[in-house]
């Protein structure tokens, strides 16, 4: 069943009701780690009780929801109106650790944090429209790198669900590198695997994935469902739980070079789901996607959380899965919400074990960086230089992904954009494509090797003209230029 305006728009297909509430619950599944994962270390820095950790971790789930609803759904310039599923952003998290261990107490702190998002995400809303019209500078070119990039940046987060953190509130975790942590990674990811072969369970391999590893974990004693019977069934986010928030001059300007990041991330995300959809993505769709993460970014902190934007690992299902429906993710956005309004169904779906949620997430992020190298795949790499573009911001993009440290010695605003890989692979590329084919195109006289079309093999008909003289023989690599 299908829309009219569906066949112009695959991602406005509507599927049968029981279709869209397991996928979309096989979207939330797959991103819920993550989404919990900052407002409880935000927590946790800020010293909080486990209950006021526990209400941080609800209003996340709620605003999340809520988020990805304005995102699929959408209002007039609001909403991209793809598959976008909304999360806290990761890219804040060193940001407001730094507010609050600055502050004079923990919640001081907090309430700092919450006041510089209000403020910056208020300021990314009112440059979103100048912002979206650098989208006609993502060509192929650059947009295959950066979702390459997205993909490679995401394998270490399925690498530490695997293997732990080596410390935990400066103490050795005595879980890292477990091996059966490892293995029921490695036994998620077979389940997956051996899903996706079989046809009419393939669309639903990582939520059936992630169900047998679960069941694996609960057999092993690696999950149990300790923490469910302690929390409650219902519970409605109070605004401003934590008090109201306070205004720090050098807080809110930190805050709104994190949301320029977060913003060159979102028209990453959005270009990246538009390719994988197959559906046309123009300035204009990116500054309604943009709007809409700034506004429910700028809500956030009343509903006591953070800045929201799209996780880029649902970017991967929406491509291993093929179900590019947005109303699926919308169904998904439901489920986040409902989530946050009750706890103990939010501590239900958190027994999953970290270890599954890596070896799922294996193929998930290895999907998104396949989806980028089928759209490099698309480039015309004869006679220019779009091989140095690809092969620079795909090193600047995977810097902070080998060597978290790099950038450390530069100045603080630096830091704050080049540390995220996905950021630094987009501003490079994005500025070496207008060096090379925007400001100075064309074919160089001499090429280099990188420049040069790669070598062919002589055709039986060209070594007849060619070889006269011994020079050429059918078979043999030739170099166009010769």
């Amino acid at each position: 069943m299908t829309t009219s305006h569906a066949e112009t728009r695959p991602e406005d297909a509507i599927l049968p009701p029981a279709q869209m509430v397991g996928y979309g619950f096989q979207h939330i599944l797959s991103m819920f780690g993550g989404v919990i994962a900052v407002p409880i270390i935000i927590g946790g820095a800020a010293g909080l009780e486990p209950g006021d950790q526990a209400l941080l971790v609800s209003c996340a789930l709620f605003v999340s929801g809520l988020a990805t609803l304005l995102q699929t759904i959408g209002v007039p310039f609001f909403g991209s109106q793809l598959p976008l599923v909304q999360g806290i952003s990761f890219a804040s998290v060193s940001t407001m650790l730094t507010i609050i261990t600055s502050a004079e107490d923990g919640e001081t702190g907090l309430r700092e944090v919450l006041g510089a998002v209000i403020v910056a995400s208020l300021i990314g809303l009112g440059v979103a429209p100048f912002f979206s019209r650098i989208v006609r500078f993502f060509p192929p070119v650059v947009t295959g790198t950066i979702i390459a990039v997205i993909g490679l940046s995401l394998m270490p987060v399925a690498a530490r669900w695997i293997t732990g953190q080596e410390f935990i509130a400066g103490k050795e975790n005595p879980d890292y590198l477990d091996i059966g942590n490892i293995g029921l990674a490695i036994f998620t990811l077979l389940a997956v695997l051996i899903m996706s072969k079989i046809p009419v369970l393939s669309r639903l391999a990582i939520l059936l994935g992630l169900v047998v590893g679960t069941v694996a974990a609960f057999i092993v004693g690696k999950a149990s469902f300790d923490k469910v019977g302690d929390a409650n069934i219902l519970a409605v986010p109070t605004p401003f739980a934590f008090g109201t928030p306070l205004f720090a001059t050098g807080a809110i300007v930190s805050m709104t070079i994190v949301m320029i990041v977060i913003m060159v991330e979102t028209t990453a995300d959005v270009l990246a789901v538009g390719e994988v959809v197959g559906t046309k993505v123009d300035s204009r769709r990116v500054g309604d996607g943009l709007r809409a993460d700034m506004l429910s970014s700028a809500i956030a902190p009343v509903f006591n959380s953070f800045p929201a934007t799209a996780f880029a690992q649902n970017v991967g299902l929406v491509a291993l899965t093929g179900i590019k429906s947005r109303f699926v993710v919308a169904a998904g956005g439901v489920v986040l919400a409902v989530l946050g309004l009750s706890p103990v169904l939010a501590a239900v779906i958190g027994v999953i074990p970290l270890p599954v949620l890596g070896g799922a997430g294996i193929v998930l992020f290895g999907t998104v960086a396949s989806s980028g190298i089928r759209t490099l795949s698309k480039v015309d790499y004869d006679n220019n230089n779009n091989m140095i573009v690809v092969a620079t911001a795909l090193a600047f993009g995977l810097i902070p992904v080998v060597a978290s440290d790099f950038w450390e010695e530069f100045p603080e605003w630096f830091i704050t954009i080049f540390h995220s890989g996905i950021s630094a692979a987009s501003i490079v590329a994005v500025l070496l494509n207008l060096f090379f084919n925007v400001f100075l195109p064309g074919t160089p006289e001499e090429p280099t090797d990188l420049a040069a079309a790669p070598a062919r093999m002589v055709r039986e008909d060209e070594a007849e003209v060619l070889g006269e003289g011994g020079a050429f023989h059918a078979g043999e690599p030739v170099d166009p230029t010769d």
